[in-house]
């Protein structure tokens, strides 16, 4: 185990190892203009939702940790209080990540990155048209962490106006992040990509009663084959099956085959059930062999 005093390290070290495990981090990219018409376009991963009623979402432009010094972004947040936020998704990344470079005061990013302004209908900051989702924001409050460089200054804003991309719905109105296709910052030079096998679901227990880790029976609790998270999956169970189903669950050869080959063969077999969405096979097939 590596303990580190965050106050007592270097702060290149704190970043990397802070920024290097909590990621993956949504990226803000920050749509922003100054009092005098000035276009600024920036990323940051320091960024997420806090509240729906109302809808705020908080980003942070830290203080360069080389000088101290800060953003435009800042800057144009303190004079004008109005802020685009787009989502970032994985077609448009590269151009992104030019929107970091640190150009001089006045460059419009849209043009070094080559992504399309388009107009706000609420405020004056330009949405991005290549993102699946935009929100025009009011800036509430701005709270700095700090004078020191890598300190953050919590941007709060207030959403008064979203847009969603139609392609990115699916066929009962809901948001599909494999049409999103986002991306989020790692640690270093590293991204992560939400589509594919990396998207997965975990059904939620907030809905019912879930008996919970400690009420699987302690010879399961302890398997050597079932990991932490199939285990947690069988805590989600509302109830327990009954024995009836328990016995006609002995008349499937799969199960017959592995009541036959010990504990460690049912653990395997009931480890794949969990893992393919039957949770409650699985929980059949291990009671049978108890």
């Amino acid at each position: 185990m590596v303990t580190i005093n965050p106050k007592e390290t270097p702060l290149a070290k704190v970043q990397g190892y802070f920024q290097g495990v909590i990621a993956p981090r949504p990226i803000a990219l920050a749509s922003t203009i100054d009092g005098e018409g000035n276009i600024n376009l920036s990323p940051f991963s320091f960024f997420n939702i806090f509240s729906l009623r109302p809808p705020i979402l908080i980003f942070s432009p830290s203080r360069r940790g080389r000088d101290k010094t800060v953003k435009h972004t800042y800057e144009n947040v303190l004079e004008t209080k109005e802020v685009v936020i787009n989502v970032v998704s994985y077609e448009m990344v590269e151009q992104v990540s030019l929107a970091s470079v640190e150009y001089p005061k006045g460059v419009n990013e849209f043009i070094k990155t080559g992504l399309t302004p388009i107009p706000s209908l609420y405020i004056k900051p330009p949405r991005v048209g290549e993102s699946p989702a935009s929100f025009e924001c009011r800036v509430k409050q701005v709270m700095p962490m700090g004078d020191e460089g890598g300190a953050g200054n919590l941007v709060i804003c207030e959403v008064v106006l979203a847009h969603f991309k139609e392609e990115i719905f699916d066929d009962q109105g809901r948001i599909d992040p494999q049409k999103v296709d986002a991306v989020a910052r790692m640690g270093n030079d590293y991204y992560c990509r939400a589509h594919g096998e990396n998207v997965f679901v975990v059904p939620k227990p907030n809905d019912k009663q879930a008996i919970g880790f400690d009420q699987i029976p302690e010879p399961i609790r302890k398997s050597k084959i079932l990991t932490g998270n199939d285990l947690g999956r069988l805590g989600n169970s509302e109830t327990l099956p009954t024995q009836v189903s328990i016995d006609e669950v002995k008349k499937n050869p799969e199960v017959q085959l592995a009541l036959t080959q010990g504990e460690e063969e049912v653990h395997r077999l009931a480890q794949r059930m969990v893992r393919s969405g039957k949770t409650e096979e699985a929980w059949k097939t291990l009671l049978a062999f108890y």
